[in-house]
């Protein structure tokens, strides 16, 4: 990735969480007016709950200020896994929030309770579904282009505050026919968000502990290869080690065995500029000899 496509992607972020904050407080404000007046606890309640959406906004503008942070001696791969160790963190959020869920919608089912709001709680729950998924919609986008963990946990944040108003929204319309719908339907929000901070967890685990490249990546190296030496060079053996801002990749070829080393080195240093231009991509190449049969 270069210079520019790496501030490219910080600034995205950055707008992401920025942009998150900012409506969350708004949010904040009506949730907790439209809960004064109704005297609806809940209402109150959740206008908290969407406060604190704002801390995973919050720490994804800090893994961004940590990831972009430059390599140096002691850290020669850079910052970038700060990405996947907060997209970690918001998951145990998003964990916390789905067991709160869970949690409070058995005791209402236990104590056959169900939702009482008024008008404006109404009008003020619809407005936050809009806007919650909004912005998970938004942070999805920003996720896709820069590919930065993070902020797609940010969205599934996002989109668990407007999964919870539309609880309360079909709560309030479908309480005078079946007392538990307000209940059964939290309790299926909270097992979908369960399934959501098991996918991003596991994606985040998975970029920390290093991933085989794409087929389409590998075949993509193993082209680029054939045009940097007229002989086949046998590329195999792929490893790639994600860093957030940028990758790295390991792999083998085969060089003949009456080979000098300069030899040898000219071409492999051939081709790892060549990757590099072509890919944004580091390259170590590790050299066999030609009748290895590994």
């Amino acid at each position: 990735m270069t210079s520019e496509q790496q501030e490219t992607r910080r600034k995205l972020a950055y707008r992401e969480g920025i942009v998150s904050i900012f409506v969350n407080i708004i949010l904040f404000v009506l949730k907790l007016w439209a809960g004064l007046i109704s005297g609806s606890i809940a209402l109150i309640a959740d206008a908290w709950h969407t406060l604190s959406d704002s801390l995973s906004s919050i720490i994804v503008i800090a893994s961004v200020k940590l990831s972009s942070r430059k390599a140096n001696d002691k850290y020669p791969y850079g910052h970038g896994r700060w990405e996947q160790i907060s997209a970690i963190f918001i998951g145990f959020l998003l964990s916390i929030i789905a067991y709160d869920f869970m949690k409070e919608s058995i005791i209402k089912l236990g104590k056959q309770e169900s939702a009482n709001f008024g008008t404006v709680a109404i009008i003020v729950t619809v407005l936050s579904i809009l806007m919650k998924e909004g912005l998970a919609q938004y942070a999805f986008k920003i996720a896709k282009k820069t590919d930065n963990t993070a902020v797609k946990a940010d969205g599934w944040h996002h989109r668990t505050d407007a999964l919870s108003s539309i609880v309360v929204l079909v709560g309030i319309f479908l309480k005078d026919y079946f007392w538990w719908i307000d209940s059964v339907l939290g309790i299926i929000i909270a097992l979908m968000l369960f399934y959501a901070v098991y996918g991003i967890v596991k994606e985040s685990i998975s970029r920390l502990l290093g991933e085989t490249p794409s087929d389409e990546m590998k075949n993509r190296i193993i082209e680029i290869v054939k045009e940097s030496h007229p002989v086949n060079l046998h590329p195999h053996h792929f490893l790639m080690h994600d860093y957030g801002v940028h990758q790295e990749i390991t792999f083998h070829i085969k060089l003949d065995n009456e080979m000098t080393v300069i030899e040898a080195h000219d071409i492999v240093d051939k081709v790892e500029k060549q990757v590099n231009e072509r890919m944004s991509i580091n390259t170590t190449i590790h050299v066999d000899p030609i009748t290895d049969t590994c």
